[in-house]
């Protein structure tokens, strides 16, 4: 069984949370101000979005080194679509994998994305049990 993970999440003000992860970090989250919140930190769905993204993103970096990959940037755009009831959950999520390098071979990315969307990340699999999670990516050669 895979280790457990704690977080605690302690209310503030208004909707402010600070969570404290076991691991010692800490973070901020708030509701926009448009949801009675004062837009002091990232929301609970957007944090989830940048779970996926580093999770991803992690698997992704690590699958293009054992490759031996010449990555010299690399970014995960995220877009996530809700619907309109509640629980407004996420239906569609788009992960769109950006690659910056030198001779990058699209196959050593394409089966590292896929490899992260379907075998190793824990949150693409968890979101793609509820939405339409698409995973493509984009390479830049570097100058």
């Amino acid at each position: 069984m895979a280790a457990s993970r704690e977080a605690t999440v302690t209310w503030q003000s208004g909707l402010a949370f600070e969570a404290k992860v076991g691991s010692g970090h800490a973070l901020e989250l708030d509701a926009s101000t448009e949801h009675g919140g004062q837009n002091g930190g990232p929301s609970p769905m957007e944090l989830l979005l940048v779970g996926l993204g580093g999770c991803t993103g992690m698997d992704v970096v690590a699958l293009l080194r054992k490759t031996r990959q010449d990555v010299t940037a690399y970014r995960v755009e995220l877009r996530g679509a809700r619907r309109d009831e509640h629980p407004q959950i996420f239906t569609e999520i788009t992960v769109v994998h950006v690659v910056r390098g030198r001779d990058l071979d699209p196959r050593s990315v394409a089966r590292a994305v896929e490899l992260s969307a379907t075998r190793y990340c824990p949150a693409s699999a968890m979101f793609s049990a509820v939405a339409k999670v698409e995973h493509t990516f984009r390479i830049e050669a570097e100058a």
